[in-house]
């Protein structure tokens, strides 16, 4: 169903001062399909358009090609820009490449790409689709909604051990490596610090099962400073920079997969 359908639906059910849950109710469908409907996500089926048609007091096809377009053709007159309840807004900018589409115009903002991520933002709300599931959305009165696979990536995330003060621990063990001279001590002691990134990436990247979320251009980096600084090996350490791009075309393969 296209943009134009979806918000003179919109426009019908505000006219007629019904929220998106009484309207379900009325017609026996769930208010999500209406949601859809109005997002042009989904087109109702013939008995729905039917029983929409009764519930605005209008022709199927009043509610399916407007009140006034006819009016304008058959007249020769163009129709005016400036957006009334019955007047129609216009289309505005619309970009595709390779898949990808992007609408921007008075109805709001909508981001689809090719492999199935759906983002619109428009005066229903936000709504965030990804796989053909809604990850996210708002309703009319600005509350937000996710699904249970948002739900339960954001307990990863309140995962005990991404809240283990780590940089602590990073802290006392520069303080040893240089009380002791440990790893050349004060001096070169510090790339203790570089272990803090890893730790959190490392924990999310197993929790997410994602091996790409680990940095991995940081624990190269410090490989190749400690072969650098404790045994003089600058070269050919350097050559440990050239598994950087091997590991995430391997990490990304995994996760397709």
């Amino acid at each position: 169903m296209n943009i134009e359908i979806a918000n003179r639906l919109y426009q019908y059910r505000k006219t007629s001062g019904l929220s998106q849950e009484e309207l379900a109710e009325a017609i026996g469908v769930s208010r999500q399909a209406v949601s859809k409907w109005e997002r042009a996500e989904a087109s109702p089926d013939t008995d729905n358009l039917i029983e929409l048609s009764k519930v605005y007091g209008v022709t199927l096809d009043e509610m399916l090609y407007g009140d006034e377009d006819s009016d304008d053709a058959e007249s020769g007159e163009e129709p005016e820009v400036e957006a009334t309840a019955n007047d129609e807004e216009p289309e505005g900018m619309n970009v595709e490449s390779d898949g990808d589409h992007v609408n921007i115009s008075l109805h709001g903002i909508h981001v689809h790409d090719r492999h199935g991520t759906k983002v619109d933002i428009d005066r229903h709300g936000i709504f965030v689709n990804e796989g053909g599931e809604q990850k996210v959305y708002t309703d009319e009165n600005g509350h937000i909604h996710k699904s249970d696979s948002v739900i339960a990536e954001e307990k990863k995330l309140r995962h005990p051990l991404l809240k283990f003060p780590y940089p602590i621990l990073a802290v006392i063990a520069y303080l040893l490596f240089g009380y002791f001279n440990v790893m050349g001590g004060w001096a070169f002691g510090w790339i203790v610090f570089l272990t803090i990134p890893l730790y959190y990436t490392l924990v999310e990247a197993i929790l997410r099962r994602d091996a790409k979320i680990f940095a991995y251009p940081v624990l190269a980096a410090g490989v190749f400073l400690v072969l650098g600084f404790t045994m003089n090996l600058w070269h050919p350490a350097w050559i440990i920079f050239l598994t950087i791009p091997i590991y995430y075309a391997i990490a990304g393969a995994f996760k397709r997969k």
